[in-house]
C-alpha cells in the first residue's frame, strides 16, 4: 500500500517526466505551482513568449489563443486552477480548443506584444490595463492582424467562466458583446 507522502512523489516524479495524469477528479491535468509563485497548468503554452507567433501556431493548430495573467499569492488564481480547471468538463473544454499562455503581472520575463513591441511583464500588464488577476486575454484574427477580441477580468462563477470560452470559441464576439450573447442563450 502506498501512502500519501510517497504518492504524492511518484505523481510528482510523474508530471516531471512528462506523464498524462487523470486526477480524482477525472481532469487530465495538474495545477503547478510555479518558482515564481504563480499557479498554472501543466498544459499551458510553453513559448518564446512571442504573443504574435503564439497567436499564429494556434491558429494554425485550430485553437484560439488568449494569455491568462496572475500574480504569487493570488486567491482567485490558485481557485482558478486547483478548482476549476480539476473539472473535467472546463478543463476538457478549454484544453481542446485553447492555447493559454501566463504571464506575471509583475514579472520581470520580456515579451514580444502582437504589435511587436518588447516589454517586460509588468510594463504589458501595465500597457494592456490589467488591474485584477486572474485575467483572461483572447486573441483573434480581425482587420488582417490578430488583435484582443474579448476579456474576462476576474474570475468569473464557474458556470459564466466555462461560457466565456465558448463565446470565444463560437467567435460569438464578432456579433456583440458576452453578456448580450449570455442573455441570448439564457433566455433561448
Amino acid at each position: 500500500m502506498v501512502g500519501r507522502a510517497e504518492f504524492d512523489r511518484r505523481l510528482i516524479l510523474g508530471l516531471g517526466a512528462g506523464t498524462a495524469l487523470v486526477t480524482a477528479t477525472g481532469a487530465r491535468a495538474a495545477a503547478v505551482l510555479g518558482d515564481d509563485g504563480n499557479y498554472a497548468q501543466d498544459w499551458y503554452l510553453d513559448s518564446f513568449l512571442d504573443l504574435a507567433e503564439d497567436a499564429e501556431a494556434a491558429q494554425a493548430a485550430g485553437k484560439r489563443f488568449a494569455v491568462q495573467w496572475g500574480m504569487r499569492g493570488c486567491p482567485a488564481c490558485k481557485r482558478l486552477h486547483t478548482t476549476y480547471f480539476a473539472k473535467p468538463d472546463i478543463e476538457t473544454f478549454v484544453r481542446e480548443r485553447f492555447e493559454l499562455m501566463h504571464l506575471d503581472t509583475f514579472g520581470s520575463r520580456e515579451v514580444t506584444d502582437i504589435d511587436g513591441e518588447r516589454l517586460g511583464e509588468k510594463a504589458m500588464a501595465a500597457k494592456r490595463a490589467v488591474r485584477t488577476t486572474p485575467t483572461f486575454q483572447f486573441f483573434a484574427p480581425r482587420d488582417g492582424k490578430v488583435a484582443e477580441v474579448a476579456r474576462m477580468p476576474g474570475l468569473l462563477g464557474e458556470k459564466d467562466f466555462l461560457e466565456m470560452f465558448r463565446f470565444v470559441a463560437e467567435g460569438a464576439y464578432a456579433d456583440g458583446s458576452f453578456e448580450d450573447w449570455l442573455r441570448k442563450r439564457q433566455a433561448g
